[in-house]
């Protein structure tokens, strides 16, 4: 059998590279690097997730970009990478849920639903004919604790305390592991995560492209902030001076 050529590598998923190395996955994350920044953290009655929607135009309609996801009562999800692979895994989420509820009579398990979802994902690492989806989650939820999972385009999870993933993820990372600290409250989360943003956002956030989620511990239910809500929790972050190019 003679073996492929070099370029058969990237043609064909279900094949290893001699390095052990799966181009198509990687090409995947690639695509998650470029995404909007997404960031979820974990505090002492919750989760919160808060998302950069990147309107890149005055001419849109901010209302129908879409970033943050209610999957279940007590299961969100915020994503970073090709949309419409997101709309898929959502849906996808939602189903599995619902699933669950009908045939067991409660809700499904934070963790149960992640692996589900990551199962799917890694289907599409290992056949002919398809591609990765070009897209991370990050998911959050309350059973008896909050909950929150980073899912990969090769199908792996991790917890985390804090994370976040898109184009920012590094500098959000780096604050992360200076500032978090498992005593924060959901306030102190909503700063920490703001403040995040204003380091990473190129323009000037508002509450048309800044999106915030929490799910909360005491009712085990998902709350998306409204508009108004944004801009007075933004109202509290020292505004960003505009650069010399921006003017």
């Amino acid at each position: 059998m003679q073996p492929l050529p070099s370029m058969g590598y990237d043609r064909a998923i279900t094949v290893f590279s001699p390095d052990g190395r799966l181009f198509q996955v990687e090409y995947a994350r690639e695509a998650v690097k470029r995404g909007t920044t997404s960031l979820g953290i974990k505090y002492n009655d919750g989760v919160l997730l808060c998302v950069d929607k990147r309107v890149t135009s005055k001419l849109v309609e901010s209302r129908s970009i879409e970033k943050i996801f209610q999957i279940d009562d007590h299961i969100a999800a915020v994503t970073s990478g090709l949309v419409a692979d997101a709309r898929v895994l959502v849906d996808r989420a939602r189903v599995e849920a619902q699933y669950h509820r009908v045939l067991y009579n409660e809700s499904i398990g934070v963790d149960t639903l992640v692996k589900k979802i990551c199962d799917f994902k890694q289907l599409y690492t290992q056949h002919g004919g398809v591609r990765p989806f070009g897209i991370a989650l990050l998911i959050a939820g309350v059973n008896e604790i909050p909950k929150l999972f980073e899912t990969d385009p090769s199908g792996a999870l991790i917890e985390y305390k804090a994370t976040a993933i898109g184009s920012g993820r590094n500098t959000a990372m780096e604050i992360f592991e200076k500032e978090y600290s498992e005593e924060l409250d959901k306030e102190g989360s909503i700063k920490l995560a703001l403040k995040i943003m204003n380091e990473i956002t190129e323009g000037i956030m508002s509450e048309e492209t800044i999106e915030i989620a929490v799910v909360e511990l005491e009712n085990g239910e998902y709350t998306k902030f409204a508009p108004k809500d944004v801009k007075a929790h933004l109202a509290k972050i020292p505004k960003k001076e505009k650069s010399e190019e921006e003017e």
